[in-house]
């Protein structure tokens, strides 16, 4: 019963919030982002999303490879540009990338690595997210500045405790939890903490992050906000770390906890609404490029992504 409410949660919670919106503020504030999009907000979101995704797949081959599962960068950045696309457009917020994790674990015979691999590199991304986001908010005034020492706080001693699991050596017990405990170090080790891995998943991370501040930024430009960007930042930073939280397609939360932050740093609930819209449809855009992967992948009837290519025989195509 409790799996049945949390599968409908993930998708009626999203919904409501979008309704609460329309409720309170009218569908004005969405019909405005739609209006004031125009090409040169969507080619700056296209180069910044490539930026970003180029990012992520670097991060997900170092991860990928230090787990023992291979993977080539170009096979990397077009699984991530398709599971991006499956992300904004299918319920959920996670669909893309589990489906990433499965077709490499199927091409490498070991789905229950890939999927490890996966986990971990969208966890080094949030933590990294995690830990830019509460620098910012500790330094710039922002609706939660209060909190942030305390949030500070408990980011420092969780991150210790990452510490400590992974300097963990395997224990003699082999009970379920001891097992586990040692296949998490082991993964945070040789995935994460590697000394030629780390400097580049956090690098990469921090790259992310920004590509997604920006095209924030540039969104709110779009939608005719004219606030200086050291009092945009904060609420930057906030919108983007409610992206983590599931919804139909990207929306839902955002829309929610944007509006939320406009309205509580004086700049309209509904201006913030129009410029999660505007966010939005700049994403959608810039993740077209994942629905032509998924259409070259099914007239080749064949799996991305592929660490290698094996040659084509004849009467057969491969990818």
């Amino acid at each position: 019963m409790s799996r049945t409410l949390w599968a409908w949660g993930r998708y009626v919670g999203p919904v409501v919030v979008l309704l609460v919106l329309v409720w309170r503020l009218g569908t004005g504030p969405f019909l405005d982002g739609i209006r004031t999009i125009d090409g040169l907000a969507l080619a700056a979101a296209t180069g910044l999303v490539l930026l970003t995704t180029v990012c992520s797949a670097w991060r997900w081959k170092i991860v990928a490879g230090g787990l023992g599962v291979d993977l080539s960068l170009p096979a990397a950045v077009a699984a991530y540009y398709r599971a991006l696309f499956l992300n904004v457009t299918l319920p959920g917020g996670v669909v893309g990338d589990v489906h990433r994790g499965i077709s490499h674990g199927r091409d490498v015979n070991d789905v229950g690595r890939a999927l490890r691999a996966v986990a971990w590199e969208r966890t080094a991304g949030q933590v990294v997210q995690v830990l830019l986001t509460v620098l910012v908010l500790l330094a710039l005034p922002s609706p939660v500045q209060s909190a942030m020492p305390l949030v500070a706080t408990v980011v420092v001693a969780a991150l210790f405790g990452v510490v400590l699991i992974a300097r963990a050596r395997p224990a003699g017990a082999r009970s379920a939890w001891a097992r586990t405990r040692s296949a998490v170090a082991h993964d945070i080790r040789h995935g994460l903490l590697a000394r030629r891995a780390w400097l580049p998943i956090a690098l990469a991370s921090a790259l992310v992050v920004a590509g997604h501040v920006v095209t924030f930024l540039i969104a709110a430009r779009t939608a005719g906000i004219t606030a200086p960007p050291s009092r945009m930042l904060p609420i930057a930073l906030l919108v983007v770390m409610s992206m983590v939280l599931p919804s139909v397609g990207g929306w839902g939360p955002r829309e929610g906890v944007t509006a939320w932050a406009f309205g509580a740093a004086g700049l309209g609930a509904g201006r913030g609404v129009a410029t999660a819209v505007v966010y939005g449809i700049m994403i959608l855009v810039a993740c077209l490029p994942g629905a032509a992967v998924l259409v070259v992948a099914w007239f080749r009837g064949t799996r991305l992504p592929r660490g290698t290519e094996p040659p084509l025989r004849e009467g057969a195509a491969h990818a």
